[in-house]
């Protein structure tokens, strides 16, 4: 199967919300508390409607999905670092993909999707947060160069959650 990776329309907003509610439930069973990630479905028309209002004004992201046979499979969101005001500092804010996808190469594809954009817009530097008990990822990331450095960071998500800085020169 061939992965095709475009910006998302305002017509994919369910399916896109969608996908990034099975993809946290998923990545973050048994990091992220239960009710949390059940409670993401429960507002799926609210996040749907908050997601299209995004859509028409994205600031620094841009938003992309990965599809399989005209099937939303993933996500992507790539853009200006939402912490450091340097030009030369990029960030991936996010990069999920259905769980019945992982370990086929897609995450990868997305990945290079996401850094040759970002060079192409003056990225010298790429960070990306990761929960810290996220190990899955954590190995996904440093096993395509990204270095973990000093920074932290907590995140309130049904409880307090930390997460860790990587980053990748390009």
């Amino acid at each position: 199967m061939e992965i095709n990776i475009r910006k998302v329309l305002p017509e994919d907003s369910e399916k896109y919300v969608q996908t990034h509610i099975d993809c946290w439930k998923a990545a973050y069973r048994d990091i992220i508390p239960d009710e949390y990630l059940d409670n993401m479905q429960n507002q799926l028309e609210q996040r749907t409607e908050s997601f299209r209002q995004t859509l028409q004004d994205p600031g620094d992201c841009c938003f992309y999905c990965a599809q399989i046979d005209e099937n939303i499979v993933g996500r992507l969101i790539f853009g200006k670092d939402r912490e450091e005001n340097d030009p030369d500092i990029g960030e991936i804010h996010a990069i999920y993909l259905l769980e019945e996808y992982w370990g086929k190469g897609y995450g990868t594809q997305m990945l290079d999707f996401a850094l040759a954009e970002l060079k192409s817009t003056g990225y010298h530097t790429i960070h990306i947060w990761v929960l810290e008990k996220n190990h899955r990822a954590r190995r996904f990331y440093e096993k395509h160069g990204f270095q973990l450095d000093e920074e932290k960071k907590d995140l309130e998500l049904g409880k307090i959650l930390t997460t860790i800085r990587y980053s990748l020169d390009i």
